[in-house]
């Protein structure tokens, strides 16, 4: 992706395959990785953009097309509905080390449910392009920024949930830059 046009925006995540259109029922309730990609520019250009990404190996699921932004951001809304319980844990990272890569390798797997997820955001190029002092956001110089997401409707299920965010967390916290994006943040 570093070398992909600033026009394509993705995120990388490990999720469990929600059981419901438009996913196949082979893949429903597994756990996957995922490539999520949006390009803000002409269809032709996008298609050549995240070809790299198509043709990288068979994906198990993939629907790229023209599509409006708000459907887009709004996607994965039946997922996620009001009323979930969560806990979420982050950090900005100047890169993805072996190590961290060997920490999403053993936590990414072990994703808790359907709800929880995993993003990995890259927050290069335009961000760091504006001085530090020029904004309230800071940590320009981080490559990344990921979020570990516990998230169920059942209250029960929080305790585990939370203590797989933390391990995953304090698994990959070492190899950060410090800090967070407040969005990503809970009470703590």
């Amino acid at each position: 992706m570093a070398t992909a046009p600033e026009e394509l925006g993705t995120f990388f995540t490990f999720l469990k395959v929600p059981p419901g259109p438009p996913f196949p029922a082979h893949l429903h309730n597994r756990t996957v990785c995922g490539v999520v990609c949006c390009y803000a520019g002409s269809l032709e250009e996008g298609e050549d953009a995240v070809r790299p990404l198509l043709e990288f190996g068979p994906p198990l699921f993939e629907h790229v097309g023209r599509m409006p932004y708000p459907f887009l951001q709004g996607a994965f809304d039946p997922v996620v509905p009001p009323g979930l319980h969560h806990y979420w844990k982050a950090d900005f990272m100047p890169d993805l080390n072996d190590d961290a890569i060997a920490a999403h390798a053993e936590f990414g797997p072990q994703i808790p449910s359907v709800e929880s997820v995993l993003h990995i955001y890259p927050t290069d190029g335009a961000v760091q392009r504006v001085a530090v002092q020029e904004t309230a956001y800071s940590h320009r110089e981080a490559k990344f920024v990921h979020i570990i997401a516990a998230t169920s409707p059942d209250p029960a299920d929080m305790p585990g949930g939370t203590a797989w965010t933390r391990a995953y967390w304090q698994a990959l916290h070492p190899h950060s830059s410090g800090g967070a994006y407040v969005n990503f943040l809970m009470e703590e």
